[in-house]
């Protein structure tokens, strides 16, 4: 991204880090520490770099390598007694992962129907004729429904 080869970085250019676990698929940077404007312009640029993108991928991939600069990052280790039993707790632990991206993302709806009832006294209080006031009713009809 900075146009720069392996072969021309240089010491001052890294930073430090508590604990590095590398394995074939994933690099680990645990409790990682650096020039805070290098990290924020850094930070800056990805975050450009999301507004600027029309791909998908792209957009989630610089969203997780935002997060990990800034810190947003777990390491959650799973461990069970049979291999089946490892897979399902991995799928749990991915769909909670996925609800909680999405609710950081798009936010949270209250339960139970009480998101109902917010909107329920908002829609009641429009004033509206004909037409309007018809499909308030509607609305509010729609609403009360269980």
């Amino acid at each position: 991204d900075l146009g720069l080869e392996l072969k021309d970085a240089s010491i001052d250019m890294l930073g430090t880090a508590n604990k590095v676990e590398v394995t074939k698929d994933n690099t680990t940077i645990v409790d990682g520490d650096g020039d805070e404007n290098s990290i924020d312009a850094r930070v800056s640029q990805i975050k450009a770099q999301i507004e600027e993108t029309d791909s998908d991928f792209d957009r989630e991939k610089l969203q997780e390598r935002l997060a990990k600069l800034a810190g947003g990052v777990a390491v959650i280790k799973v461990g069970a007694a049979s291999e089946t039993e490892l897979k399902e707790r991995k799928l749990r632990i991915e769909d909670a992962l996925n609800s909680t991206r999405a609710a950081v993302e798009e936010g949270i709806v209250a339960g139970g129907g009480t998101a109902l009832v917010n909107i329920y006294k908002k829609v009641s209080e429009i004033e509206a004729e004909g037409d309007v006031e018809t499909g308030v009713n509607i609305v509010l009809k729609a609403l009360q429904a269980p």
